[in-house]
């Protein structure tokens, strides 16, 4: 159980990234990319482990015309399970230089406060790369430090590689690796479906993480741009 707990965890550190539509949600890894200039989103997901662990997330993100290469967020989540604690704390991604260039680059800044004790419960700096392949094909890579007060080893090296493919019919697959060092490793896929390329994206996902005990564990994602 107490390797269930650090996946647990893991997973709600990664996910204060705030993240554009494209990688955006209950992935790991994230993109270069802001929000569409004018746009805010909020992100919803529920993660449920194989062994009754779960997560509960909302994270909404904003950025304005006037900065475009800003994203500004916060989130928060809720665990039940082997850990039940509300977490809350701002995120934020700076763009500089956009993929329409051949390479995007950017930087992700997050962090989460556990409300019921006062105390930092996370922190995470991660840049951020976008590598267009094609109009289909996308890989997005991450690497930064993380600090995860209630790991084994709190302060880390957190890495992530993705791929991201639109397969059509408003579609895309995603297939990502992900972990800390010291830590074991991750990977996850899923679908995320887009109806008419529409505000309203659908995710479903599937991850598994090598600690001892192989935690499994499922996601279903909504987000909603306005």
């Amino acid at each position: 159980m107490k390797h269930t707990v650090s996946a647990g965890l893991l997973l709600w550190t990664l996910a204060f990234l705030p993240q554009a539509w494209a990688a955006g949600g209950a992935h790991f890894v994230d993109d270069s990319e802001t929000e569409t200039p004018g746009t805010c989103h909020l992100e919803t997901w529920v993660a449920t482990f194989f062994q009754a662990d779960g997560i509960l997330n909302a994270a909404p993100a904003c950025t304005t015309r006037r900065i475009p290469w800003l994203e500004i967020g916060a989130a928060y989540e809720h665990y039940w399970g082997s850990v039940n604690a509300p977490v809350f704390g701002p995120a934020m991604k700076v763009n500089f230089r956009s993929e329409t260039t051949g390479l995007g680059i950017g930087l992700g800044l997050n962090s989460g406060v556990d409300l019921g004790t006062g105390e930092l419960a996370f922190a995470m700096p991660v840049l951020l790369a976008t590598l267009p392949i094609n109009d289909k094909v996308r890989f997005n890579a991450n690497a930064g430090w993380n600090y995860l007060a209630a790991a084994e080893t709190p302060n880390a090296l957190f890495y992530g590689a993705q791929f991201e493919i639109d397969v059509g019919g408003n579609v895309q697959l995603m297939v990502e690796s992900f972990g800390r060092a010291p830590g074991f490793p991750g990977i996850q896929m899923g679908l995320r479906f887009t109806p008419n390329n529409g505000p309203i994206d659908f995710d479903l996902l599937v991850a598994n993480y090598f600690d001892p005990g192989t935690t499994r564990f499922v996601t279903f994602g909504v987000t909603v741009r306005y």
